[in-house]
């Protein structure tokens, strides 16, 4: 029973103390480490960057798509208004054109969406490229043998994450990453 008793006693000491071992040992006990992609690119200084400029454009997007709307809305009401003077003859071809208009526009703002939308994609292709190196020097240098993303790992210990520590690193080597050469041309425009 005595011995059952220091047993448990130590055991309390011992777990009591991993937390204050754990935060002093560079490298993860079990020799792998994690990173959270999203939280490295958007909160990077190079992220932050990318998606300054991608929500500015969206932005001017979508005030093109009112724009449009807008003066869309007025010609159907223009055509609408003209069409108790017509003949069915006569407004059918003013129809056909004017949805042939509000077809090519929305296939043109779709178009306009896709390509920010790629060119974020794009972007972060370059940030993970530049980035890939870092986690590399940050994996040897807490003897890690494996980098896995968190997104796949069903629990780990915090201290295995080396997200901020690798934000800072990317933050200073990379910046905004207007070096690092960004890969696509502005959407097109009206």
């Amino acid at each position: 029973m005595r011995a059952a008793l220091k047993w448990m006693c130590t055991a309390l000491v011992l777990l009591s103390a991993a937390p204050v071992i754990a935060q002093e040992q560079s490298a993860p006990a079990s020799g792998i480490v994690t990173f959270d992609s999203d939280r490295l690119f958007f909160e990077s200084d190079f992220g932050k960057r990318v998606t300054r400029e991608i929500e500015t454009k969206g932005s001017e997007l979508v005030s093109e798509n009112r724009r449009l709307e807008a003066e869309l809305a007025q010609a159907e009401q223009d055509l609408t208004d003209r069409r108790a003077n017509m003949t069915p003859e006569e407004f059918r071809p003013l129809a056909d054109a004017f949805d042939t208009r509000v077809q090519a526009s929305r296939q043109e703002q779709a178009t306009k969406s896709r390509a920010l939308n790629a060119q974020l994609a794009q972007e972060r292709e370059v940030f993970l490229r530049a980035a890939t190196p870092i986690l590399q020097e940050l994996m040897v240098e807490v003897g890690a043998a494996v980098v896995l993303e968190n997104r796949i790992v069903f629990y780990s210990a915090e201290s295995s994450d080396i997200t901020t520590a690798a934000i800072n690193r990317l933050n200073l080597r990379l910046g905004d990453g207007t070096d690092v050469g960004t890969t696509s041309p502005s959407p097109p425009q009206d």
